[in-house]
Parts: C-alpha cells; sequence; structure tokens
C-alpha cells in the first residue's frame, strides 16, 4: 500500500446509505469527484462496465448507479435522497447512457466515465479499491493517481506549457506532478488546503493553460506530506508498545493521531460521534424497516419479541450482539443510514458485537468507542496487507475481516491486554479462510445477514478463547497474509459476481427473475 491506511477513511467509514460500500458509498465519491471535473456543468454521461468484472452483474441492485448518480448531483454517501437519485438525475436534464462491454480491465471493480457539458468533454476511468475507498486511474486517457484524500487542482495542458510556468508562489507544502509526457498533458497540484481564488485565477491565465479544475477530497482524514506512522504491522505494534504499555484503543489513538495530524481527544471524539450514529442505527432496525424490491421482509423486530419472551437458547450478550448486528444488516438494506465497517456488506458483526456487549454490561458511548478504536487498529493491520473487497478476496475480506475486528475490541473491552487481542483477531480470522461471496439476487441480504451474525459468534467465541489464554499459534500478521493469498485464489465466481455458490440455485435464479420483473 502507497500510504498507511487511516481508521476513519480505510477501516471504519464513510458514514453511507446502501447495500454496499464497494459498490454505492465509492460510486457516490466517484461521482463527486467526475462532477468536479467537470466543473458541475454534466449535460450527458457514458457509464461503462466490464462484462468480466463485478460491476457488470451487480451495479443497479447493490447501488452503485444511485451511488454514482448521486455524487454527479454533488450529493454525499449518507444523502437521504441517494435512493432516488436516478429520478433526479433525469430530473436535472443530465442524460445517462450504461453499457457493458470487453474491456480487459483487470479490476473487476473499473468504472469507464466519458462527461460531456459546457462545452467540454473529458473521461474519467476510476477503481473501487474496497470499503468506499476509490482510485481514479485516468482523466483523459492519462493515467494519474487521484484517492480524494488531498486538495488536487488539475490543470488540462496545451504545447508550451511547462510546470515551470506556475506562479512563484503556490502555498506551503504544495506538490507539483505533470503527467503525460514532456510538455505534460496534465498537471496535478496537490495542496494541504484549496488554492486561493485569486491564485487560481493567476494559474487559468497562463500561457498554455487550456482548463483548470479544483478537485475536492472525498475523504475525511486528509493525506499530509511526508506522513509516519509509528507502526504498521501487529508484530511492530507489539514491539513499539512493549515499555509503553497501552491498550489497543489507546494505541489505536496514538496511531490515528500520526497518520491524520489529529490530537488523540479528536480522534477519541469522532469514533464516540461513530457510536453514536450505530446506536440510533440499531434503534431504527429493532422498530423494524421496509425498502421496495428488498428479498425480505424486517425479522430483527421478531427476535427482539422473542428474545424479551424467552423463547430463544439462553446464550447471555450473545444474543443482544446478534439482535444488533441483523437490525443493523436490515438497516442498509432498507438505504438508512450505517457505518461501513469495514464494509456496508459486513457493517453488523463489529458494531453489533461491541454495542450489544457494551449495553449489556451497562457500560456507556465512551467504552463502544474504545471497543470500535480497538477493532480500527486490527482493520488498519488488514488493510496494509489485505483488502476489504469481496471482489479482490471473497465473504473472508468483509465478514472474515469483521469478525477478527471484533475480537479484538470484545478482548479490549475485557481489559484482556494487547497480546490477547491480537491472539483472538488471528484465531477467528483463521476460522473463516474461505468464506466466499454469493449473495442471493445480487442483494447483500442473503447470505450476508447470517454471515455477520456468524461473524459475531466467531468473535465471542476465540475472544473468550483468547481471555483464556489459548495460543493461536499463527500470529496475526501471518494470518492476514494467509487471508490475501487464499482470497486471491477463490475464482471470480465465489467473489461478488453472483456466478456460483447460493446466488446460483434454482430459488436464487427464481428469487433474481422475480425481483427482476417482466422482460422490457
Amino acid at each position: 500500500m502507497e500510504l498507511p491506511p487511516s481508521i476513519f477513511n480505510d477501516v471504519i467509514g464513510p458514514v453511507m446509505r446502501g447495500p454496499s460500500s464497494s459498490h454505492c458509498a465509492a460510486a457516490v465519491r466517484i461521482g463527486l469527484i467526475a462532477r468536479d471535473l467537470m466543473g458541475g456543468r454534466i449535460e450527458r454521461v457514458r457509464l461503462e462496465f466490464d462484462a468480466e468484472g463485478s460491476l457488470a452483474r451487480t451495479h443497479a441492485e447493490q447501488g452503485s448507479d444511485a451511488g454514482f448518480f448521486g455524487g454527479l448531483l454533488g450529493w454525499e454517501t449518507d444523502d437521504a435522497r441517494l435512493a432516488d437519485a436516478a429520478g433526479a438525475l433525469a430530473a436535472a436534464g443530465i442524460a445517462v447512457e450504461i453499457r457493458i462491454g470487453r474491456f480487459g480491465d483487470p479490476h473487476p471493480n473499473t468504472y469507464r466515465i466519458a462527461l460531456e457539458g459546457g462545452g467540454e468533454t473529458h473521461t474519467m476511468r476510476a477503481l473501487s479499491t474496497g470499503g468506499g475507498m476509490v482510485e481514479v486511474i485516468a482523466v483523459d486517457e492519462i493515467p494519474l493517481s487521484l484517492r480524494g484524500d488531498r486538495h488536487v487542482t488539475l490543470l488540462g495542458a496545451g504545447g508550451g506549457f511547462s510546470p515551470a510556468d506556475l506562479p512563484p508562489r503556490l502555498p506551503g507544502g504544495a506538490e507539483i506532478l505533470a503527467h503525460g509526457g514532456a510538455p505534460p498533458a496534465l498537471v496535478e497540484i496537490r495542496t494541504p488546503a484549496p488554492l486561493p481564488e485569486e491564485t487560481l485565477r493567476d494559474v487559468a491565465a497562463r500561457p498554455g493553460v487550456r482548463w483548470v479544475r479544483r478537485i475536492r477530497p472525498v475523504l475525511p482524514v486528509l493525506t499530509r506530506p511526508g506522513v509516519r506512522v509509528p507502526f504498521l504491522s501487529c508484530r511492530e505494534m507489539l514491539a513499539w508498545n512493549r515499555d509503553r504499555g497501552l491498550d489497543l484503543a489507546r494505541l489505536a489513538a496514538v496511531y490515528e493521531s500520526a497518520r491524520g495530524g489529529l490530537p488523540e481527544d479528536e480522534v477519541v471524539g469522532r469514533m464516540r460521534r461513530i457510536a453514536g450514529i450505530l446506536a440510533r442505527s440499531v434503534a431504527q432496525g429493532i422498530a423494524g424497516t421496509a425498502f421496495p424490491g428488498r428479498l425480505l421482509p424486517a425479522q430483527a423486530p421478531a427476535f427482539g419479541e422473542a428474545l424479551a419472551a424467552g423463547r430463544l437458547i439462553e446464550a447471555g450478550a450473545l444474543n443482544r450482539m446478534i439482535h444488533y448486528a441483523a437490525a443493523l444488516m436490515e438497516v442498509k438494506s432498507a438505504f438508512g443510514t450505517i457505518v461501513a465497517l469495514p464494509t456496508a456488506g459486513s457493517c453488523g458483526a463489529v458494531p453489533g458485537a461491541v454495542l450489544g456487549f457494551t449495553e449489556a454490561l451497562g457500560l456507556g458511548e465512551e467504552e463502544a468507542a474504545a471497543g470500535l478504536l480497538a477493532a480500527g487498529l486490527v482493520g488498519v493491520f488488514i488493510a496494509a496487507r489485505a483488502t476489504f473487497a469481496a471482489e479482490l478476496a471473497g465473504c473472508l475480506a468483509e465478514c472474515g475481516a469483521a469478525s477478527a475486528m471484533a475480537a479484538a475490541a470484545l478482548v479490549t473491552l475485557r481489559r484482556g491486554g494487547v497480546l490477547a487481542a491480537a491472539a483472538a483477531a488471528s484465531m477467528a480470522l483463521q476460522n473463516v479462510l474461505g468464506l466466499v461471496c454469493d449473495p442471493v439476487a445480487n442483494r447483500v441480504e442473503v447470505p450476508c445477514l447470517g454471515r455477520n451474525v456468524l461473524a459475531v459468534a466467531n468473535a465471542l467465541s476465540c475472544a473468550n478463547l483468547a481471555l483464556a489464554g489459548f495460543d493461536p499459534v499463527i500470529p496475526l500478521d501471518e494470518t492476514i497474509d494467509a487471508m490475501a493469498d487464499v482470497g486471491s485464489r477463490l475464482p471470480p465466481e465465489l467473489r461478488c459476481t453472483g456466478g456460483a455458490g447460493l446466488s446460483r440455485t434454482p430459488t436464487a435464479r427464481a428469487l433474481a427473475r422475480r425481483l427482476a420483473g417482466p422482460p422490457a
């Protein structure tokens, strides 16, 4: 990985609506960047997906269309209007064409975009890389890398222009990159803050500059030049902490403070706000949700009633964790507000475990935030060595990663120590190697809800094993490496493409036909 992951960028977040972070939230961010590339003036859009990728089969049902359309309109990932984005885009007079073709794109979540408006045309290629993270890899067929973590000014350059022609007084920390040969056809100016309007006008007036666009960040934590973190693996963390004795939550605050240039108390404050969002989403799911085209009606309310009536098998705090995980998954499927943690498809496991456990013990938001921070740091180790994208590694990258994160969080909340937390995470991840991604009818409901519940139960079991002193044998870093290797070996049909597994059963195919409606 080029940059060290951020807990709030790569692991816990975004706060979003829609069934899939890889599809809906990432698509919003790609749409926002496309909007900025056009200066907000968009009349026609062509969106293309490779026939061999994931998006060709899932773009409609998993929210890619809605997310991208919302981004083109300037909406954010948690905008309540996202489910109706197609109608809003048509009302705004923006024509959209979606094509499926064979382009040979190596990444399964590749967006090929052609934009027209205001007398200009531009193209863009972008990737959804997992958990809502994105990378623009080409503008006007010129390779570059925009990840939405900086303020960027793009210049389209003509003959004779050189970066040396730029104004001499750009803001401190400005980084200038030339793309597309010599002389460059595209110049990228990265700055810690937006270029002032006066500087922007000066740049636009330089000879050879054809157009100027300000590309705003889409991530909550920005990347500073020369960013350094104290550790980037579990092994490095244990060595760094040997004489400090910090718990996993405090280590997470130290890490994110260094990564994002934030005071540690602000890191904790941000996580407390996320804990509050999650608590409200759990309450919404427990009350019951509905959404057109969903596979199943709300089932979380019935679980709560059965639990209150004593009809369920006694399982202590685990039943509350299961209830909360299921409630969050149903909120996600109803386009309610959730937190991708680490993804939308696995958004129930970590908060279900953490909030269920803290509430069962009468703990508050501060303890919930500590649990989420501990989970976030394990997620950093996974993001640095592997992926959260089911399209790249199957469900072990989503629910498997979430289970490991939740196990570490539970150990931390029981004050079990950093070594025990790492052991619990490793054991939990070992138990789900090979877990495939095969959603029924391309909806992130079945078996996704059940696998979030599996992740919670696995996390609790492994947390107890670690607290009792069980040896994971394989260290966490090595288990993460094994996860990345196993995930890469899964056939594409078992990586969120609807090509095998439960998604190809006769019942699943019949459901898909029914939900699709009659042929046009």
